[in-house]
């Protein structure tokens, strides 16, 4: 599959994820009566990755962050010289999801971008007010957990044909753990669509949510040859007529 094309399978995922995990957040997490809360917030994010990887997987691998196409690199298991595309790639598509989030939610009276738009911040911007240690070690180590999943789920000797689900559950229990503290990045791609609309103290702080989810999935794509050995990995989904 032509790098193009794989490329803009990442920017269309990407964009599913944040339009809709962050516009789960905005657009319905207190809706007056019959909001979904943190609960429901968190399973709209693992729902994002799950339906990209059924629909995306067989194009591009549904990577959808940078932090796990970093991890990936770490791993052995994709080429360093299309890390640049994907990761431009992944960053386009989270501000297209954030400006269409935000085209929605003006839409509404009273909408400001006060509220943040789903931003990831730290200290007085954290929704449980925690500090910027915590902000730093909680992305690390959400993110090394979240790659080792991927890495787990995706290895040849792991069951066929769960990989998506394993890591769509994967992605919501870590949000579970993350909003309080950072309103839950992992993704540094996830992060910067809303810090660019929102601009100020989001892209101040948008610096942690880049080294933070990188370091950790570096570490992972190390740790988890270390423990395992290094292994091929399958395809997430198996191709149409083909044995998964």
């Amino acid at each position: 599959m032509p790098l193009t094309q794989r490329a803009l399978a990442e920017c269309l995922g990407t964009f599913w994820l944040v339009f809709g995990g962050c516009g789960s957040a905005v657009l319905a997490a207190a809706f007056p009566d019959v909001g979904i809360g943190l609960l429901g917030v968190s399973l709209a994010f693992g729902l994002t990755v799950l339906t990209m990887a059924y629909a995306i997987g067989h194009i591009s691998g549904c990577h959808l962050n940078p932090a796990v196409s970093v991890g990936l690199v770490a791993a052995g298991r994709f080429p360093g010289k299309e890390l640049p595309a994907y990761v431009g790639a992944q960053v386009v598509g989270g501000i297209i999801g954030a400006a269409v989030l935000y085209v929605i939610a003006s839409g509404k009276a009273g909408f400001s971008l006060a509220g943040g738009l789903a931003s990831n911040g730290f200290g007085e911007h954290s929704p449980g007010g925690y500090s910027m240690m915590a902000a730093l070690v909680a992305e690390v180590v959400l993110t090394f957990m979240f790659l080792m999943i991927i890495l787990g789920s995706t290895d040849k000797r792991a069951p066929a044909g769960f990989a998506p689900i394993a890591i769509g559950l994967g992605l919501t229990l870590i949000h579970l753990i993350g909003i309080p503290v950072t309103n839950l990045s992992v993704n540094p791609a996830r992060s910067t669509g809303p810090a660019v609309i929102v601009g100020g103290w989001a892209l101040q702080q948008l610096w942690l949510f880049w080294v933070a989810p990188i370091v950790g999935a570096a570490l992972a794509g190390v740790g988890y040859g270390a423990i395992a050995g290094r292994q091929e990995p399958k395809p997430l989904v198996a191709a149409a007529g083909a044995p998964a």
